[in-house]
Formats: structure tokens, C-alpha cells, sequence
């Protein structure tokens, strides 16, 4: 927690559950990623964190957006983004989605289906299209599954095609999931691009464009690589497959950028004993903290009440009357036995993907308040 933050939440003590973020943080963090991949083209993942404050401060960073659909192009043409800095990563769309793309600059898209690259040469022709590669990554903490992406043969067929279409087949994407504490994953993605470069070249395609996504993880309670790590895992891994070609890299940061520079605070609503010790919170799985679902991302909590004395193993859950919405039952977490109702918790790291992931009113619950800051003060939003 930042000293801006602990000042704010000190002298104002919001409602609770609430997201503050720090975007002097989100500043800092994204020239740290930038720095660590000179030259690569960075496109921030709208959906970790869409607060305005944060896209302002990344707009005047040099950051480009990836964009999933129609609200983040209009937030971020908005608040002044160039169109040319938007690409739309999502592979799932409407031919009207695309069609609405288009009519806001948007000239880069993702695919990895026969139909969707019919529907982009018909709504936005002429556009750069990456093909998305279906790559594995059991490593990573939330991995896609076969959800995105295709194999190797149909990602070559699908530059072939997208050439045919008038499109321009620009090159690669792939992801290799999210919060992936192993380097290595991308040294694996890398080596199957690499064979549909040449593939595709070979069919009278060339491209010169690979989009390795994001996926760079965050620390929570245990360490993390750093983006000075991972790009030099990246870099000797482009080296060894792509030892002559004149590529141009894509990043799309999302989780790194924004994660660190937020901390959620909650109350303790309920403390009960049946027979284990359950910690009831009024935030859950439904209003912010989506990225517990088979606890696969692991928060810290810090008690802000804390009166001393020892701690003892607990349950943490959420709020609603869903029976989903228990945190952690299976990961040991330890909280002051002397917690009680009415009690603050923190949770640091958390900027992305907890606001943007909460419901809309599910059993009455708002989603959860975000107040961004900047220089140690409420920004306009």
C-alpha cells in the first residue's frame, strides 16, 4: 500500500467494500514495461482496470489499448487514445461490432475462425489481422483452455485466407494465460509461431508481426518474476526462432500494469464457528473478487483493526446467500483471532480484474466503488 493510499483511506475511511488505486503507480509501472521491451509495441488490456484515471495516465505514458468490444473503443477514443494506438483482441464478435470498429478508426484485429475473417474483409476492409495460435499454458493461474486461438495448420490456412480476402495478414497472436509465473511458457508459444512464419511464407504469406499477449503476473503471496525477467527470457527465445527476421513485437500488459498500484478495503460482516472459524466479508466473488473462483489467484489480507495477539487458520467468504461465494476454503489463511464484526481488512494488489469483473446488483450488491488518485488526490473522472 502506498503512502498516498494509506493517507486517503486514514483521513476519509469510504464505505466499504472499495477499490482505491494510486495512479502515480499505474504511471510508474507502465514506463517499467516499457522500458523492459524497447521498441515493442504496448497495448494495455482495457479490461484489468478501465477506470478513466487509469487509461488517462497511460494515454500520456505512450501505452496503446487492447479493446474487446464497443464501451472500451468509446472509453477510449474519449479520453483522446488514437485510434491507431486501438486493437481489437478479442476474437469473438459480431459483424456489427466490427462494422462499429471501423467506424472508429479501429484498423487491427485479432481472429482465429474462417467466418470472422469473412466478416472483417466485408465490415473492415483492408484491416491488419492477427491470427490467434491456440498455445497450452497449465502453468499459468487462470489458463484459457481451448476457448481462443487454433491450431498451427488452420493458423496458416487463416494468413493464406485473410490475404485472399484483401485483408492484410499482419502476423501471429497468442496468450499464455493469465498471471504465468513461468518464463518458459512463452519460449514454448514462440517456437510454434515461429513454424507458422516460415509455413505461411512458404504459401506465398509473408508477416513480419507476432503478439505475444500478456499474462505477466503480479506478486500476492509468493514472489514473481519481474518484466526485466520475462523480457529476457522473451528476448533469447526470439533470438533463438527468429534469428534473422526484422520483427516487430506486440505486448498486451494488463494485470502488471495496474494490479500493484490498488487495494481493496472490506469489512468483516460475520465471524462464526461451525466448527471451523468462517470470516464473512462484505465483498465476494460477485462484487470484486471474481478471481477467487477455485482460488486460483491467492490475495493478501491485512487487518487494519489488528488489537495483537495470535492468528488461527480460517474460511474466508463472500457476502450473498450463493454457496459459490466462499474465497478460500482449501488455501491455509490465518486472520487475528481477535477479528470481529465491524473490523477493516486490506487486500493490496488488487487493480485489476477485481472492479471490472463485478456484477451488476446481484442480491442487491453494487459493484464495487473505485476512487482513483493522483498526486495524493481524488482524480476527476
Amino acid at each position: 500500500m502506498t503512502e498516498q493510499i494509506q493517507r486517503w483511506l486514514a483521513e476519509r475511511r469510504p464505505p466499504t467494500p472499495c477499490l482505491v488505486v494510486d495512479v502515480d503507480v499505474v504511471t510508474a509501472r507502465a514506463h517499467t514495461v516499457i522500458s523492459a521491451f524497447p521498441g515493442a509495441r504496448i497495448r494495455y488490456a482495457v479490461k484489468a482496470n478501465p477506470a478513466p484515471a487509469v487509461l488517462r495516465a497511460l494515454i500520456a505514458a505512450g501505452m496503446g489499448f487492447d479493446v474487446a468490444g464497443r464501451a472500451e473503443i468509446e472509453l477510449c477514443r474519449s479520453l483522446g487514445a488514437d485510434p491507431d494506438s486501438l486493437s481489437y483482441g478479442n476474437t469473438i464478435k459480431k459483424p456489427s461490432d466490427i462494422a462499429f470498429a471501423r467506424a472508429h478508426g479501429v484498423r487491427e484485429f485479432t481472429s482465429d475462425a474462417e467466418q470472422d475473417l469473412v466478416n472483417l474483409a466485408r465490415h473492415a476492409p483492408g484491416s491488419a489481422v492477427f491470427v490467434r495460435l491456440l498455445v497450452d499454458g497449465p502453468t499459468s493461474a487462470t489458463p484459457f483452455g481451448r476457448k481462443f486461438g487454433c491450431e498451427p495448420a488452420t493458423a496458416v490456412d487463416l494468413l493464406v485466407l485473410a490475404a485472399k480476402l484483401g485483408l492484410e495478414p499482419a502476423g501471429v497472436a497468442f496468450h499464455v494465460g493469465s498471471q504465468q509465473l513461468d518464463v518458459s511458457a512463452w519460449e514454448v508459444a514462440i517456437a510454434a509461431s515461429a513454424k507458422v512464419f516460415s509455413e505461411a511464407t512458404s504459401r506465398g504469406v509473408v508477416v513480419n508481426r507476432l503478439n505475444i499477449g500478456g499474462g505477466f503476473a503480479t506478486s500476492h503471496r509468493e514472489p514473481v518474476p519481474s518484466p526485466a525477467v520475462y523480457a529476457e527470457g522473451i528476448g533469447a527465445a526470439l533470438r533463438a526462432h527468429f534469428p534473422e527476421s526484422r520483427l516487430e513485437l506486440t505486448l498486451e500488459p494488463g494485470r502488471v500494469v495496474v494490479a500493484d498500484a490498488g487495494v481493496i478495503r472490506t469489512e468483516v460482516v460475520l465471524v462464526s464457528r461451525r466448527p471451523d472459524r468462517w470470516v464473512y466479508l462484505d465483498i465476494g466473488r460477485y462484487n470484486g473478487l471474481a478471481e477467487t473462483e477455485n482460488e486460483a489467484i491467492t490475495y493478501r489480507f491485512v487487518s487494519v483493526d489488528d488489537r495483537g495477539g495470535p492468528s488461527g487458520p480460517v474460511v474466508i467468504a463472500g457476502p450473498t446467500c450463493d454457496g459459490d461465494d466462499v474465497l478460500y476454503q482449501r488455501t491455509p489463511y490465518e486472520l487475528p483471532l481477535s477479528l470481529r464484526a465491524g473490523d477493516l481488512l486490506d487486500l493490496p494488489g488488487t487493480g485489476a480484474y477485481t472492479a471490472s469483473y463485478s456484477s451488476v446488483s446481484f442480491n442487491g450488491i453494487e459493484p464495487l466503488r473505485t476512487y482513483c488518485l493522483l498526486d495524493g488526490r481524488l482524480a476527476d473522472d
